[in-house]
């Protein structure tokens, strides 16, 4: 089976939020392959975002694709008011409410790829009985909540493990949290496709950084599936 492309997907959690849609611009400019929106409650995660009113407002900045990472209990109510704002991915946790089978059919009612992260603690196996109904598989390689910590090792086994899972499944394998030019290869390796990079790509704010820092990232994880 041939590889899958590696997409690089800056988080937007770490722009200057002063000047996000001018941020929006620059990494898609910068060669980024998706934007990742990380939006977040305050109650599911221990920190608060934006929601879906910001996301629509810079949508009209760019046509990359709007990966949209919902990290707030319950998601279903707010499902159609991201898919409206100009999402392309909608993810919704595993453990964020007690019907995700219900959530991922209504994510794709709504014409949009249904995502399912899993936090650092949740096994790979839950995600066994919903797999044929997701488009994108997100292994969440930090505890959710806050930009800029260190990616955690055994997150490599469960991305195998994902990979694994999902076999010949049209479904892309993205990992978030402390991805870097410097472990990217070993994410890579492991089977992952699509990288989320916050501080990474965004660390200083300086536009003129970030084609660098996304090419740094893509290298390194394209020279070991190329």
């Amino acid at each position: 089976m041939a590889s899958r492309p590696i997409r690089i997907a800056p988080s937007i959690l770490s722009a200057d939020f002063a000047r996000l849609g001018e941020e929006v611009k620059a990494i898609a400019d910068a060669g980024a392959d998706y934007i990742h929106i990380d939006v977040m409650d305050g109650h599911f995660v221990p920190n608060i975002s934006f929601g879906a009113p910001i996301m629509k407002a810079v949508r009209g900045v760019t046509d990359k694709v709007f990966d949209c990472h919902l990290m707030i209990a319950p998601a279903d109510h707010y499902l159609a008011d991201f898919a409206k704002a100009g999402a392309d991915i909608i993810t919704v946790h595993a453990e964020a409410g007690p019907h995700l089978h219900r959530s991922l059919q209504a994510i794709r009612a709504l014409g949009k790829k249904a995502g399912v992260s899993i936090n650092p603690a949740t096994p790979v196996s839950v995600l066994e009985h919903v797999i044929n109904d997701i488009d994108l598989l997100l292994i969440m390689s930090v505890n959710p909540g806050f930009g800029g910590q260190s990616f955690i090792p055994e997150s490599l086994t469960k991305i195998r493990q994902a990979k694994a899972l999902i076999g010949g499944r049209d479904i892309d394998l993205e990992v978030d949290g402390g991805v870097t030019a410097d472990n990217a290869a070993e994410i890579a390796r492991a089977g992952a496709n699509v990288l989320v990079a916050g501080s990474a790509v965004y660390a200083g704010n300086d536009t003129s950084t970030y084609a660098g820092r996304i090419k740094a990232i893509r290298g390194a994880a394209t020279s070991v599936v190329a």
